[in-house]
């Protein structure tokens, strides 16, 4: 099977080991960074969403007229808009920028982040909101005359959006969330479900999770999977684990530090607790040592508490790929990976990480 590559952008540089400078929204950043993931070879680029972060849909409408082929996949959490207009304003998008877009439904893994945009609500009734505004959205999306929707969080009379996405049936829809209520929505709505960058072992049960639950619901088309990463390279692989060493004493030098590259308790509630099942696994994961499998590095999820996408693959080019390879032998075909200095790592990532990876699909697919 094919596998893509998902980069990340954003208006300023910056990273847990890197602090970020300049005005918020950076174009110049912006674009530089968009076309460096288009010429080295990314399918797909991340634009984040965090509650104190610039618009996603101004930045991907940006981003979009720098570059030609590069497509681009918008994280967004229900609720903040009714359903039926995100629904519009992302077939808009997807109109403006040529089919080039999708979109990441993302529930809120922390109770603090989500009130910081005024949404009170528990993790469990965020997941069935969830399920009830992707209902919405893929109505006004597909249906052709206006519909009625009677929901237990949305209901709407003779709905009808003039505007379609360009992609059909419709755009192309991202799902993150490791508990067993998200597993469960991401099977009745997700064409991608997207994961945290664990062990083998741990990728093998979540996949195994995931298949699972589409069987119970008697889903009749296949679900891709991504993982993220973020992958340290070198030359060797001493001066890998060397550049990983300066990254984790950079990171803890900048704890506390704002940086505007993340909020530090992103994926913590007010009281420092980790609500969501995805930190806990990454935190367990970071239980079991500074390396787990052959070298998947678990520093810098221990030292955030599991925020994100903070586990990297350390060593030579060659050795990252055979490890993302043995993801995709599970299943995996599809890699979100950034670097801890995000340009200069997109750009190291396009000349010697991913064209090793195609090459590899490309032969087992051959054969």
């Amino acid at each position: 099977m094919p596998v893509q590559f998902i980069g990340a952008i954003g208006t300023r540089g910056g990273s847990e080991s890197r602090a970020s400078h300049g005005p918020v929204i950076d174009k110049t950043y912006l674009g530089a960074i968009t076309r460096v993931h288009e010429a080295s070879g990314f399918d797909r680029v991340l634009i984040g969403y965090f509650s104190t972060a610039p618009d996603g849909f101004q930045i991907a409408a940006y981003a979009a007229q720098q570059t030609e082929r590069l497509q681009f996949l918008i994280a967004h959490r229900p609720g903040f808009v009714s359903p039926t207009l995100a629904a519009r304003q992302l077939a808009t998008l997807d109109q403006f920028i040529d089919g080039r877009l999708a979109v990441h439904i993302i529930s809120g893994g922390s109770d603090a982040e989500q009130q910081r945009d005024g949404d009170f609500l528990t993790k469990t009734e965020r997941y069935a909101r969830t399920d009830d505004y992707l209902d919405v959205v893929r109505k006004a999306w597909t249906e052709t005359t206006p519909f009625d929707h009677d929901g237990p969080f949305y209901r709407v009379r003779q709905s009808y959006s003039a505007v379609r996405p360009v992609q059909h049936p419709h755009l192309p829809v991202y799902f993150g969330g490791s508990s067993d209520e998200a597993i469960e929505v991401a099977v009745r709505h997700a064409d991608v479900y997207a994961l945290w960058g664990e062990t083998l072992d741990q990728t093998a049960e979540t996949i195994a999770r995931v298949r699972a639950a589409a069987a119970r619901i008697g889903r009749d088309r296949p679900i891709g999977f991504s993982l993220s990463l973020r992958p340290v390279l070198a030359r060797t692989e001493e001066e890998a684990w060397a550049r990983a060493d300066r990254i984790l004493a950079s990171a803890k030098a900048r704890r506390g530090v704002a940086s505007g590259a993340m909020p530090v308790h992103l994926f913590r509630n007010a009281d420092g607790t980790v609500p969501n099942v995805g930190s806990q696994r990454l935190l367990d994961a970071a239980a079991g040592g500074r390396v787990r499998d052959k070298r998947l590095w678990t520093e810098i999820a221990a030292l955030t508490g599991g925020s994100g996408n903070s586990t990297g693959l350390v060593g030579t080019a060659e050795q990252v790929a055979e490890s993302l390879l043995d993801y995709y032998d599970l299943g995996i075909d599809t890699f979100l990976i950034r670097g801890f200095d995000p340009l200069e790592d997109a750009i190291e990532y396009g000349r010697d990480l991913i064209p090793l990876v195609r090459d590899a699909v490309a032969s087992r697919d051959a054969t």
